[in-house]
């Protein structure tokens, strides 16, 4: 499967903001925006007017970036959302918040939705008992997402384990740390979702 295998850094610095997608080094020092807070590239640091076409584009493409996800994956999710009832935008981060590897994300298993997104496609977790290797696959209110109990015994499982306790879940998710394991509770609202992304913008990009 295609997947950008850039620096990640450059897309944050190119959107104006930490978009989290390097895990513990976003934190750190050795963070791009830290380092220069202005867009890569030659002309970066230059003022430049953008349309309401380039205001929808980059809104659209920060939502991809942040979850990962390729143009065609997105456009689905897109079209998913708006057969839905309720709004569109909100459907859409409902959809994306409810894939498989970011909710192994959310529930602290990995640090950055990148590396879920491999764990997963390793076999590393269960679903409703199950082994999963699709990072696109959509929870459910009382699906149980583990780690396999062949995983567990494993150096990156230990020592995910003990960082885990620090971490803060979302409310929409119930972690159980000594079995390894985590339960939807149910469907995000708008203000469980952190993410900062305009989806307004991102519907009148696709609505145009």
């Amino acid at each position: 499967m295609a997947r950008y295998t850039g620096p990640v850094c450059r897309i944050c610095r190119r959107h104006g903001m930490k978009l989290f997608l390097k895990g513990q080094r976003c934190f750190g020092p050795k963070c791009g925006v830290e380092r220069r807070g202005f867009p890569p590239g030659d002309h970066g640091q230059r003022r430049r007017k953008q349309s309401e076409y380039g205001l929808q584009l980059r809104e659209k493409q920060k939502a991809r970036a942040i979850y990962g996800i390729l143009e065609t994956q997105f456009r689905k999710h897109f079209e998913q959302a708006e057969r839905r009832p309720g709004v569109t935008g909100e459907n859409l981060l409902r959809i994306l918040e409810m894939r498989l590897d970011n909710v192994v994300y959310r529930l602290g298993f990995a640090d950055s939705r990148n590396q879920a997104r491999q764990l997963v496609r390793h076999g590393h977790f269960h679903l409703n008992g199950r082994r999963t290797d699709i990072p696109s696959a959509l929870v459910k209110p009382n699906d149980v997402i583990e780690v396999a109990p062949g995983s567990r015994d494993s150096e990156y499982f230990k020592i995910a384990q003990a960082g885990m306790a620090k971490r803060t879940v979302p409310r929409w998710l119930d972690l159980d740390l000594a079995g390894m394991r985590g339960r939807v509770l149910a469907a995000p609202g708008r203000e469980d979702i952190d993410t900062q992304v305009n989806e307004q913008l991102v519907v009148e990009f696709y609505s145009r």
